[in-house]
């Protein structure tokens, strides 16, 4: 019996009949189950259906990804003219179709990885059994949790600024965060903007000291210490932000700045937990995966994406090792099918 056993998932009346999944018995097993459908997904299901893997995808959630919250996409080879994210995902889901890339809705909700085939369950209802898996489940951008910040998501306000940067060329934007994520991309955007406010809470930078000493240099750049974002403030687009200074001291002020885009860079969330007590992941929850290949430390159950790539996060680079994935799978699937003739 694996680490679950038998799970119990209970109805939304606490008095009302519990469903009872047996992960002994699967209701269906697949050669390969792809977990996550944005580019690195989509791509894994592509080169897989290409080899006759018969790819299973579960879509997750956010069917698409991250990719699908943003609008103009400038920086993909393929689109000289650009393609909002969710015409692009759109495509990348039509081509994995095309080639027989079997796309579902639902998500991975449970997994024992202590166990072959591996034991995935969907939405707590449903139980099914893979040979092989690739988990491309992709991580989450930090927000502020302001309501005027997730309506503007689009309209002003990013979490990545080599995706929309090009957008506010010779514009004002500000960056929130104090790392070395939120200085690269201060930087970056000043190559663009005409000015750059970068937010910081506390009293200083917690960035390397080059990358402070890179900030602060900078001539388009204004770091504004000890300030915290209060609201948003625009209809249809990104106007200005409201600030508290020194919140809490005597000498607390509130202040407003004109900006036309507000950018995140306070970090990402791995979509990994599920997945963790199988699975090792770094200090911050991204997979680790053994050194150029997409392997995890479980033999058969691979990572790419943005799960497991805390560094670049682009949808070039996630797709580039949902290709790696599948080859990778492939590979194994060929050798467990050999070695199971042996065994026969």
């Amino acid at each position: 019996m694996g680490l679950f056993g038998n799970l119990q998932i209970g109805n939304m009346d606490a008095n009302s009949q519990k469903k009872e999944l047996d992960l002994n018995n699967p209701t269906e097993h697949h050669n390969l189950v792809i977990v996550g459908s944005g580019p690195a997904g989509y791509t894994a299901g592509i080169y897989a259906a290409r080899a006759n893997l018969n790819p299973v995808i579960y879509t997750g959630m956010e069917v698409g990804g991250q990719l699908t919250t943003t609008t103009e996409v400038e920086n993909y080879p393929g689109y000289p003219e650009g393609i909002q994210g969710p015409a692009m995902m759109e495509d990348f889901k039509k081509q994995a179709e095309r080639f027989g890339t079997d796309i579902r809705w639902g998500e991975v909700t449970q997994v024992d990885f202590g166990r072959r085939p591996f034991v995935l369950v969907i939405d707590d209802e449903k139980v099914v059994s893979a040979n092989a898996v690739i988990i491309a489940t992709g991580a989450s951008a930090k927000y502020l949790g302001l309501e005027s910040e997730q309506r503007l998501r689009g309209a002003g306000v990013s979490a990545c600024a080599t995706c929309d940067g090009f957008f506010y060329k010779d514009k004002v934007v500000a960056v929130v965060g104090g790392g070395d994520t939120a200085a690269e991309e201060a930087i970056y955007l000043a190559g663009l903007a005409k000015k750059v406010y970068m937010i910081v809470r506390k009293p200083y930078m917690r960035a390397s000291k080059i990358m402070q000493k890179r900030v602060l240099n900078h001539p388009k750049i204004e770091v504004l210490f000890e300030h915290e974002t209060l609201e948003l403030i625009g209809e249809n687009k990104v106007e200005a932000v409201k600030l508290v200074k020194r919140k809490g001291q005597p000498d607390e002020e509130i202040v407003e700045i004109p900006i036309d885009g507000f950018f995140l860079a306070i970090g990402h969330k791995p979509n990994s937990e599920v997945f963790k007590p199988w699975i090792e992941t770094d200090e911050n929850g991204f997979i680790k995966t053994q050194c150029k290949s997409t392997k995890t430390n479980i033999d058969g159950v691979f990572a790419a994406g943005d799960v497991q790539d805390p560094i670049y996060r682009q949808a070039v680079t996630a797709a580039g090792s949902g290709a790696m994935a599948a080859k990778d799978a492939e590979r194994y699937l060929a050798e467990l099918e050999e070695a199971q003739r042996e065994n026969a």
